[in-house]
């Protein structure tokens, strides 16, 4: 009985101590996951908490349930609109990425090793896969807004790449195990098996748990309940049939994710703090694993894999797997520069200890420097990276602050509440003549925690509460109409986002006619924002841009598929923002070797 409220104390204080931690890492810049993974080692057996702790199979247990509820909580923060937008080269990079980032690493550790194949590419495996959760938060807490395509492309593939590092792990300790024997065909229809179940039986999850929280009459807080019983079930029950239950869980999510259902806004809060709790845990605990002491032997040589990993093998396999996509070089190098590895290896490096295959503490203290490289390297510098590239965009408007409420999910109108933003739309016009879209409604608003009556508003001021019914489809329409204008971000903008900037309905002829811009080829009548859907295509985003004769029109600001703004770049014969040579060779004359790279870059042209 004592040890046991011993245990939980200790667990308690652990928790409270990584949430007390992110705070301090988040104002230092450094990456979140790793703050909690350096809590766990000093709570650990080398540092000052002195824990012994080494139950693989608990560790085993609770990583599985914290991976399948982070993979579904992806899924269910992942809109429609980006799936469309990014699926093909995010699938790409999901699966041949993987395999190729896990052959060329292999390679690698048969050299550093010594190792036969199948063992070195076990290890390769491992570190293949990029993380979710670290991929998320070097994208969304940098400060950085990139171009829709290449962020989006990026965040499907961490989503969905989990299933296919998973496969090659258990292949290549399953063949192992069965001394290699097992090849050729079998292999390949287990692998069709588990990702063909793994869609189908996530596509079910996910419908059939929508129609039950529609038709439960339920408590309001047992919702969320229900949505993690259908869950873990989908995901037990998918893996017991022999499907891949962590691609079940990431399509389940999406489908989820996709329906109007009851108390959705609950069930997304409920699963965004589960989220948090799953990655610390899962931080925590490899970090209890994790022995420094053991680590000293083979150090510079997991040192080597992860360069490896991060300077050749992700960078080929993403320049492979990108090829037939139109990615531009600069895109193509910040997608192999944020791979990031995060608790994914690790705990998949628990699996050949699981299985009782020789050095097994080798994979793990490879995987843990790998990560740790990783998260360090990568997640420092991923928006410096990201603006030495160019594939920066200008800053968002700043959000509006909203809180939604759930309404019957038979009712096409979202509830919410909004605070007015100084400098935006909503502050431009009388409350009578608020020009917000039709359909929605303005139902009340609160001013210095006084409800206001109609007759007693003469106009929206800053700090304002409005209490608005929309539809789900204005949902970012009334959002930006709400939120600070994007021109007050207009200092920020610099001169690679355009050298003057045009509303996306302008129309050609009227930019032809006060710019004097020979847009040759552009057709009548068209609208600036109807132009570069017809050129670009339905999967238009920000930052994509459109060659037109000397001018250069680019994306800077959408509002849903609606192109807002557009800035307009005249390119002359020795200014060519797009030549991927030149965004190289300023990336890399800024380094420490600038100078010899400049020369040698000179010499080659």
């Amino acid at each position: 009985m004592t040890a046991g409220l011993v245990g939980l104390l200790v667990a308690s204080l652990l928790l409270f101590a990584s949430i007390l931690a992110g705070l301090l890492s988040a104002r230092l810049g450094a990456p979140l996951l790793l703050t909690f993974l350096g809590l766990g080692m000093l709570a650990g057996e080398d540092g000052p908490g002195g824990i012994a702790y080494d139950n693989l199979d608990l560790s085993f247990l609770i990583g599985n349930c914290a991976l399948a509820i982070i993979l579904f909580d992806g899924g269910l923060r992942t809109p429609l609109a980006t799936l469309q937008a990014a699926w093909a080269p995010a699938l790409s990079l999901a699966t041949l990425g993987v395999l190729i980032t896990a052959g060329v690493t292999a390679a690698g550790a048969h050299w550093l090793f010594h190792l036969d194949p199948l063992h070195a590419f076990l290890m390769g495996a491992i570190v293949a896969a990029t993380d979710a959760p670290a991929v998320f938060m070097a994208l969304g807490h940098t400060g950085v807004t990139l171009r829709d395509r290449l962020r989006a492309t990026l965040e499907v593939e961490s989503g969905s790449n989990d299933p296919m590092g998973i496969f090659l792990t258990m292949a290549c300790v399953a063949l192992i195990q069965a001394s290699g024997q097992a090849v050729g065909w079998g292999v390949a229809a287990d692998f069709v098996r588990q990702m063909g179940l793994g869609l189908l039986l996530g596509w079910f999850g996910g419908m059939g748990l929508a129609w039950l929280t529609n038709r439960l009459e339920l408590a309001a807080g047992l919702y969320p309940i229900l949505t993690l019983a259908v869950c873990l079930l989908t995901f037990s029950g998918t893996a017991l049939l022999g499907g891949s239950g962590y691609l079940a869980m990431y399509v389940a999510g999406i489908v989820y994710g996709s329906r109007r259902v009851r108390a959705k806004t609950m069930t997304c809060r409920f699963f965004d703090g589960l989220m948090w709790l799953s990655q610390i845990t899962m931080f925590l605990l490899l970090g209890l694993l994790v022995s420094p002491h053991q680590l000293a032997g083979q150090a510079f040589l997991a040192l080597g894999i992860a360069v490896i990993l991060i300077f050749v093998a992700r960078p080929v396999a993403v320049a492979l797997a990108l090829a037939p996509f139109g990615f531009s070089m600069p895109e193509q190098l910040f997608a192999a520069w944020v791979g990031l590895r995060g608790a994914v290896p690790i705990f998949l490096a628990l699996l050949p200890a699981m299985a009782g295959i020789d050095e097994s503490r080798t994979y793990f203290n490879v995987a843990f420097v790998v990560v740790l490289v990783s998260l360090v390297l990568q997640g420092w510098t991923a928006a410096w990276v990201a603006r030495r590239l160019g594939v920066a965009l200008a800053p968002n408007p700043e959000a509006a602050d909203k809180l939604e409420f759930d309404m019957l999910h038979q009712i096409d109108r979202d509830l919410v509440a909004y605070t007015v933003k100084p400098h935006s739309r909503a502050t431009d016009f009388a409350f009578a003549e608020l020009a917000v879209p039709d359909r929605v409604r303005v139902v009340t608003v609160i001013r210095d925690g006084a409800v206001l009556s109609s007759p007693e508003i003469d106009r929206l001021r800053a700090d304002d509460v409005v209490l608005v019914l929309t539809p789900p489809a204005l949902s970012l329409v009334v959002d930006r109409f709400f939120s600070r204008r994007f021109k007050s971000t207009a200092a920020h903008l610099r001169r690679e986002h355009g050298d003057f900037f045009v509303d996306g309905a302008s129309s050609v002829e009227s930019l032809v006619r006060a710019y004097d811009l020979p847009l040759e080829g552009a057709a009548s009548g068209l609208t600036v924002n109807g132009l570069l859907k017809g050129r670009i295509g339905s999967t238009v985003g920000r930052g994509d841009r459109l060659r037109v004769g000397p001018v250069e029109l680019i994306v800077i600001d959408m509002i849903g598929r609606d192109i807002k703004e557009v800035g307009v770049r005249l390119c002359f014969e020795d200014d060519q923002p797009t030549d991927w040579r030149r965004r190289l060779r300023s990336f890399l004359a800024h380094g420490p070797l600038g100078p010899f790279v400049g020369r040698l870059l000179d010499r080659g042209r």
